[in-house]
């Protein structure tokens, strides 16, 4: 982390859009009070991709969960796009959210009565965006996806893949600073998981955002800048990946390769 101040404040780094220091949060009351997080600390940049792995209970949806400004940790501090998140009431913390996180889940949490472009609008609608802006801003963000001729599909005509890229699309419309992902392989076959992460990757590369996601799978460590490990509560592993870009292009070869032999 950067030098900071007597008060602990960390003067915002452009390039660094989340900034979370010595994150402590309790579950529970009395005799049944776990520690889930124990005083975690870390920073996402923008132009990277960053994976968070760790078993089941290691504390992974706490810190994911705090870092979207959905929980408020017992301490510690979350600065987003140079934010403070820390001491806001309910009301606050939703209005940072809406302004600088955008969520993809396991689950696509479509509606299967609106359309794609519909599905998309449908969170913009929620920030209060005029009903004009908020068509043009379900296209691009479709079209950034890959899916510009699939505006007026409905979820039961696509694809896992494809539902998961209108996922994608609709925390894309918001504009986030920070794109926030809870395994968002897990209900994908190999085929579809890679092109997920290809397009995370790719969203990634955006200077003006940093992307998290939370896995266990190990089909998405290739697509990674950055790998942080957790465990018990605490960051365990913190490696960064400069072969990322290689290891895609072999991905892609592999691929095309086996297209290529039926």
């Amino acid at each position: 982390h950067q030098d900071r101040s007597s008060d602990g404040i960390c003067p915002m780094n452009p390039s660094i859009m989340l900034d979370a220091v010595d994150i402590v949060k309790e579950l529970g009351q009395g005799a049944g009070k776990v520690r889930a997080l124990k005083g975690v600390s870390l920073e996402l940049k923008a132009g990277e991709l960053t994976l968070l792995m760790g078993p089941s209970g290691s504390g992974k949806t706490t810190l994911l969960s705090i870092l979207g400004c959905i929980l408020a940790p017992s301490a510690g501090s979350v600065t987003i796009a140079g934010e403070r998140a820390d001491g806001l009431d309910a009301e606050a913390l939703a209005a940072l959210r809406r302004r600088h996180i955008g969520f993809v889940f396991q689950s696509y949490n479509l509606f299967p009565t609106l359309n794609a472009s519909e599905n998309v609008r449908l969170a913009l609608d929620v920030r209060g965006i005029k009903a004009a802006e908020t068509i043009a801003r379900a296209e691009a963000a479709l079209r950034e996806v890959g899916l510009g001729h699939r505006l007026k599909s409905y979820p039961r005509n696509m694809s896992g893949g494809e539902q998961q890229r209108v996922a994608v699309a609709r925390a894309l419309a918001g504009r986030p600073s920070v794109l926030l992902a809870d395994e968002p392989t897990a209900a994908l076959d190999s085929e579809n998981g890679h092109a997920v992460m290809q397009l995370l990757s790719q969203i990634a590369k955006d200077q003006s955002r940093a992307v998290l996601a939370v896995t266990h799978d190990p089909r998405t460590h290739a697509y990674a800048d950055r790998i942080l490990k957790i465990e018990d509560g605490l960051i365990i592993g913190d490696e960064r990946r400069a072969e990322t870009r290689e290891n895609i292009t072999k991905i892609d070869v592999k691929k095309k390769k086996r297209k290529a032999n039926g």
